[in-house]
């Protein structure tokens, strides 16, 4: 399967485009924004494309030809204003799944956030995100994809454990970007998490075992 990974350049993006490269299941095509972010892939033997979510949908559509499956772990980043927060983690996701839809696209992992399907537990600082998570969400969920949404909680670069707990609703909680993903990697695999949106954090069961057990909780 030919994988698009979306802001392949953010720290989620360039564990996951590391982790598909190595366990080389599945041809993985690093999306980034930048020249020097495609070199940067390129020199390790990535392929790799040029793209920007605050593109037309018809740009997206040329740079998802070919390609089976999106994983979008884009964001606009915790340094920019509210304005791309709305351009990037909510129209840049619809775009792409626009995009994706128009040219047979058949599966789309999504990363969101804690609880972003619950507007009670919305952090008070991060409203504009969590919103932007919230409509991105439901929209992904009113398109024909095959669609994923993990809602990680707290991230942190602490080194992997590849232990994690994954359920409907979940206490607060973190998870190392590099656990978050392996799961990413893992659901384009697992059947059990197919139209399904689940919240992940660190835990106690491997990452196989603990998407395994989506299945029992359909």
């Amino acid at each position: 399967m030919k994988v698009a990974v979306i802001g392949a350049n953010g720290k989620i993006g360039q564990h996951l485009v590391e982790q598909m490269q190595h366990a080389k299941t599945h041809e993985v095509i690093a999306v980034v924004r930048k020249e020097e972010q495609q070199k940067a892939w390129e020199d390790r033997g990535v392929t790799t494309k040029l793209g920007d979510l605050e593109d037309p949908v018809s740009q997206l559509e040329e740079l998802l030809q070919g390609v089976d499956a999106v994983v979008f772990t884009a964001g606009s980043g915790g340094s920019s204003g509210d304005d791309k927060t709305l351009l990037v983690d909510l129209d840049g996701a619809v775009k792409t799944m626009e995009a994706a839809e128009s040219v047979g696209v058949k599966r789309f992992v999504m990363v969101s956030a804690w609880q972003s399907n619950n507007r009670e537990n919305w952090a008070e600082a991060l409203l504009p995100y969590y919103a932007a998570k919230h409509y991105a969400d439901r929209e992904l969920m009113r398109t024909k994809l095959n669609w994923t949404i993990v809602r990680p909680g707290a991230l942190t670069d602490e080194e992997a454990t590849g232990k994690v707990v994954v359920g409907e609703s979940l206490a607060p909680g973190s998870i190392p970007r590099e656990d978050v993903a392996s799961v990413l990697r893992r659901c384009l695999d697992e059947s059990g998490t197919e139209m399904r949106a689940f919240d992940l954090m660190a835990g106690e069961s491997e990452v196989e075992h603990s998407l395994q057990s989506m299945k029992e909780m359909a």
